[in-house]
């Protein structure tokens, strides 16, 4: 039995050896979206969404059992690391929570921050 895989591209970072980091993001996905026209097989673009959609695209997120979110500006251009830029929402009904819940439940010796109760942080 064959099965297949798909992959879901949200950002292009480099582009015939160019760097596109500098540009801002809306630009990056639509040169990410020229690219991908050609369809190479298993390759999505994610899809893009603008406006004040926040709270219905998360419940959406929600109800289909997504781990969350990722909101990003649309003129920001791309920096690693943790940014003002950027946020990722967590569905707190995804089993990945329930398993960084069970991580941190009991502390163990020697680990840093065991028995943080994560549940309760917003």
């Amino acid at each position: 039995m064959t099965k297949k895989c798909s992959s879901y591209a949200f950002d292009m970072l480099a582009l015939d050896g160019e760097d596109m980091r500098k540009l801002p993001l809306h630009l990056r996905k639509t040169n990410l979206q020229r690219l991908l026209s050609r369809r190479v097989d298993g390759v999505h673009l994610a899809p893009f969404e603008q406006g004040e959609i926040g709270p219905d695209l998360f419940k959406a997120a929600c109800d289909m059992m997504l781990e969350g979110l990722v909101s990003k500006r649309r003129d920001s251009r791309y920096k690693s690391g943790p940014s003002r830029d950027w946020i990722k929402i967590k569905n707190r009904a995804h089993p990945a929570m329930n398993r960084a819940k069970d991580a941190f439940a009991a502390p163990r010796r020697g680990v840093p921050n065991a028995g943080l109760d994560i549940s309760q942080r917003r």
